[in-house]
């Protein structure tokens, strides 16, 4: 999501196997490494340029920062004309009904124009008045989008869709299907700090990810074990933010609301069957507050996680399985 922390923590026992080789790249705004084994050559430079020509695909036609992608022609048609969509496209507004629908309407695709209101990297932050919250919400709402076969319509001058959401952990997700495709069965795919993992190193009984410590970003506060198909992400507003006038605002903001998450929450990781659904858990259940939250993550078969507020921290009841001693 929006504020991933997870730090890689190296695992302490010895190799067993070939070193791990490593891809490392930066795309999607962020840094990206894939760990992986693989033992022959040419498979190892054929699944890293498949990689990164898939990576850089998908940023080209759906990052909003590009003003040549599909998705910034969309939003530059809002409140005039329908855009022509190809069908990959309306599989990735058919994903936006599921997470739209699964996260109870905080995760909004429209919530573009709420979280340009709210901009934590403004050099002069200014909290918004009451009349422009209320404007930037008349342009929010995933329900108003008009969709037909084909093409697709934002029906309001000013809407915008926003894939920021889920797209990286989207991409993390379709990268570990790239790795399955060349026969790679054991890899840890790091896209700014939202992963996925697949079987387990060589010689280890499992990938050690590191939980960062809201209190002193940048080090680890112990640490999780995966092993197997698993995706971890976690959400947070402790680096993320801005103080205005005395008050904290975060840069997750709650399309329900119009407003910055204030809820005491510092952190929300969440582990699930795979990245996307990791990082759209840990958004919804850090909007919601930590009891809330919690409710909300043993809701998910297969869904684990750890809340931590300014007071004290909250977890499923099976997350301590993951938890490294």
């Amino acid at each position: 999501m929006e504020a991933t922390i997870h730090r890689r923590a190296t695992n302490d026992r010895p190799e067993q196997a070939t070193p791990l080789r490593h891809l490392m790249f930066r795309a999607l705004g962020t840094s990206c490494e894939i760990q992986y084994e693989c033992n022959e050559r040419s498979v190892a430079a054929a699944f890293e340029r498949a990689v990164v020509a898939w990576v850089a695909g998908f940023e080209a036609k759906y990052s909003r920062f590009r003003p040549e992608s599909l998705l910034s022609r969309i939003n530059a048609a809002a409140g005039r004309e329908w855009v022509e969509i190809d069908f990959e496209t309306e599989q990735m507004l058919l994903l936006c009904d599921t997470l739209y629908f699964l996260t109870r309407g905080v995760l909004d695709p429209t919530a573009l124009p709420l979280i340009k209101l709210w901009d934590y990297r403004n050099p002069k932050p200014v909290s918004p008045d009451a009349g422009a919250v209320a404007t930037a919400m008349r342009r929010v709402g995933w329900p108003k989008v008009r969709r037909e076969p084909g093409r697709v319509f934002l029906p309001e001058e000013g809407m915008a869709l926003d894939f920021g959401g889920f797209g990286k952990e989207f991409a993390v997700d379709m990268v570990a299907q790239i790795a399955r495709q060349f026969g790679i069965a054991a890899a840890l795919i790091d896209f700014g700090h939202d992963l996925r993992s697949l079987g387990r190193p060589a010689g280890k009984p499992a990938w050690h990810i590191g939980l960062e410590d809201t209190q002193n970003p940048g080090t680890a506060k112990g640490s999780v074990a995966l092993s197997g198909n698993r995706g971890i992400a976690s959400s947070g507003d402790y680096i993320r933010r801005v103080v205005i006038d005395g008050v904290r605002h975060g840069h997750i903001v709650d399309p329900r609301s119009g407003r910055p998450v204030a809820n005491g929450c510092l952190q929300a990781t969440v582990i699930a069957d795979t990245c996307l659904q990791a990082g759209v858990l840990s958004t919804t259940a850090f909007v919601l507050g930590a009891e809330k939250g919690v409710e909300f993550i043993q809701s998910i078969p297969g869904a684990e996680g750890l809340i931590v507020t300014e007071k004290f921290r909250a977890q499923t009841r099976g997350f301590f399985q993951y938890v490294v001693s």
